[in-house]
């Protein structure tokens, strides 16, 4: 069974990354099966389903990590094979993995250019420009929304989890990702820092970034989603757009209901 989850493509809402038909199968096991997604500029794509529902194979392979044992993955419209998690941030698509990839005891500047620090000065007097990092970090995590990180000397680990999530979907869209698969960003957050994660996703998709929220919280996904796809026993069970269904419905298709009974038919044709 193959959903088509978003409907006639126009030029203004071309996908930059779509999944075709993609099933991936490992020795003696299917992961996934015949599972078609897009992910459109400025639009939040949401993945649901329940722990072992296929979800990390699916984040897997949108970020390089496995290659599809079927179908195809195209970005802009054209057919790749990712060889690498390297190779997907290299055009553009960032992961941000459940409880982020922060260094506590390093600053809010520190962590925003782990890596790719911007320098001054030249040959053995070359050194960190820290005034444009701490400028550039507090720039881009205020352009989110989070107001209370104000001192770019903060240390990371002083921040909420909300913050910390924050901080490195700033970071990813700085260095230029364009889709951003955020794997379970709320999970073991409270409903402050929830909040606060929801608020940034809302800000990247206001500022023309693709979003992927893997999550199994129904209520999370209904708040910021645009486009639904569930995902249960590693196939796509169910796939809408914001305001066909509502959470009851959501969290019924997520535990089984009537995508089961999809399911069953499918077995006995």
């Amino acid at each position: 069974m193959t959903l088509n989850p978003t409907g006639p493509v126009t030029a203004t809402d071309a996908p930059l990354i779509e999944l075709r038909g993609v099933t991936k199968r490992f020795t003696g096991v299917t992961a996934v099966a015949d599972v078609s997604l897009a992910v459109r500029p400025g639009q939040v794509l949401c993945l649901l389903g329940h722990n072992g529902a296929g979800k990390s194979t699916l984040i897997k392979i949108l970020s390089g990590v496995y290659t599809p044992t079927e179908g195809e993955m195209l970005i802009d419209g054209t057919p790749v094979t990712l060889e690498s998690p390297r190779d997907a941030l290299g055009r553009g698509i960032a992961t941000v993995h459940q409880g982020a990839g922060t260094i506590p005891l390093m600053s809010v500047a520190r962590n925003f250019f782990l890596g790719a620090e911007p320098t001054k000065g030249w040959g053995p007097f070359r050194r960190m420009d820290n005034g444009k990092a701490s400028q550039i970090a507090l720039q881009e995590i205020a352009a989110l929304g989070i107001r209370r990180v104000a001192d770019a000397d903060q240390l990371v680990g002083t921040m909420s989890g909300g913050e910390r999530q924050a901080l490195v979907i700033a970071r990813a869209m700085h260095f230029g990702a364009n889709v951003l698969i955020l794997d379970e960003p709320t999970s073991a957050l409270g409903v402050r820092e929830s909040e606060t994660v929801l608020k940034a996703i809302e800000s990247a998709r206001a500022r023309g970034v693709g979003v992927v929220l893997i999550t199994h919280q129904a209520h999370h996904a209904l708040r910021v989603g645009d486009h639904f796809a569930v995902i249960a026993h590693g196939k796509q069970v169910a796939s809408f757009a914001r305001g066909e269904k509502d959470a009851a419905e959501v969290i019924d298709l997520m535990a089984g209901g009537a995508s089961m009974q999809q399911l069953e038919v499918e077995q006995q044709a």
